[in-house]
């Protein structure tokens, strides 16, 4: 599944793996129970919620663009759920998002899943948040995960990180609009 990523992303959402829906279909989260559409919207970064489990139609997808908004995985391969991976997959995925990163004008990379960045980045203490290190010069942050398989977050609360990383990136005002 290729990333959604072009010269107008700044900030950029990555999620761990694809799961199987998302491999089906080549969309990323498509799994109706993943909230990262819904959050986006929310966020008040996307003026409407996408609706990927047949795929991103061609408008949602420039629509994303657009907004300045990208997608990828820091691990190709689908699973059912995340910890299906191998703690080498998700170290050997930080190589490739880093060759991502370098080849864009990011502002902000946020990562999605605080147990896949503390592996696959070798940071057993982090915590979520704007991280001290960047990549390729872009501010890092981990956010929640948006699985559904993820109880610990609400909607509201990824809303809100994902508005601070949008906010962070100047794609979206603090109090929500576009600057």
């Amino acid at each position: 599944m290729p990333p959604l990523i072009d010269e107008r992303t700044r900030l950029l959402f990555v999620g761990i793996n694809p799961g199987l829906r998302s491999a089906e279909v080549a969309a990323p989260f498509a799994h109706r129970s993943n909230r990262f559409w819904k959050a986006l919207h929310a966020a008040g970064i996307l003026d409407r919620v996408i609706d990927a489990y047949d795929g991103v139609a061609p408008a949602d997808r420039e629509h994303v663009l657009a907004r300045g908004v990208g997608v990828s995985t820091l691990v190709q391969r689908a699973t059912r759920a995340a910890d299906e991976l191998a703690p080498e997959e998700l170290v050997a995925g930080v190589d490739g998002l880093r060759r991502l990163v370098a080849a864009h004008d990011l502002a902000v990379v946020a990562m999605l899943g605080i147990g896949a960045y503390r592996t696959g980045f070798g940071r057993r203490k982090a915590r979520q948040g704007v991280q001290e290190e960047t990549l390729g010069g872009a501010e890092l942050r981990v956010l929640p995960n948006p699985s559904g398989l993820n109880a610990g977050s609400t909607l509201a609360d990824l809303a809100t990180a994902f508005r601070e990383a949008a906010v962070a990136a100047g794609i979206i005002e603090s109090g929500g609009g576009t600057p």
